[in-house]
C-alpha cells in the first residue's frame, strides 16, 4: 500500500512563510505526478498545486499562482510546497496526493492521499 506523509505545517503569522513536505513509501508507481489540496471547514477539497513525475509540468490553482512553489526529489520520492506571504484566509488542512500518470487537478483522479497537516495564519 503506498503511503504518503505530510509534514511541515504550523501556526505562523500572516505574510510569513512554510514549506510543506510529503513523503511517498510503499509500492508506488513508476512515474507518478504529485498534488497538494487544501480544505477549508466544511467544504471540500480544493486543489492548490501539482507537478509531474519528471518536475518539468505543474498547474497551479489561479488564486495561488505567485505565491507558491512545488518541487519534487525523485530520489527521495518527496514533493514540497514552498508557501509565502500567508494570509489567513488560507488557514486549512492540507492534504498530499498521488496519481499514476500526468499532473491532475480534480480529487478524483488521485489514488493516494495523506493524512493532512495543518496549517493556521494569524493576523
Amino acid at each position: 500500500q503506498v503511503q504518503l506523509v505530510e509534514s511541515g505545517g504550523g501556526s505562523v503569522q500572516a505574510g510569513a512563510s512554510l514549506r510543506l513536505s510529503c513523503e511517498a513509501s510503499g509500492p508506488t508507481p513508476t512515474t507518478y505526478a504529485m498534488g497538494w489540496f487544501r480544505q477549508p471547514p466544511g467544504q471540500d477539497r480544493e486543489f492548490v498545486a501539482a507537478i509531474n513525475w519528471s518536475g518539468d509540468t505543474t498547474n497551479y490553482a489561479d488564486n495561488v499562482k505567485g505565491r507558491l512553489t512545488i518541487s519534487r526529489e525523485h530520489a527521495k520520492h518527496i514533493q514540497y510546497l514552498q508557501k509565502n506571504n500567508l494570509k489567513p484566509e488560507e488557514t486549512d488542512i492540507y492534504y498530499c496526493a498521488a496519481t499514476s500518470g500526468r499532473v491532475r487537478i480534480r480529487t478524483y483522479s488521485y489514488d493516494y492521499w495523506g493524512q493532512g497537516t495543518q496549517v493556521t495564519v494569524s493576523s
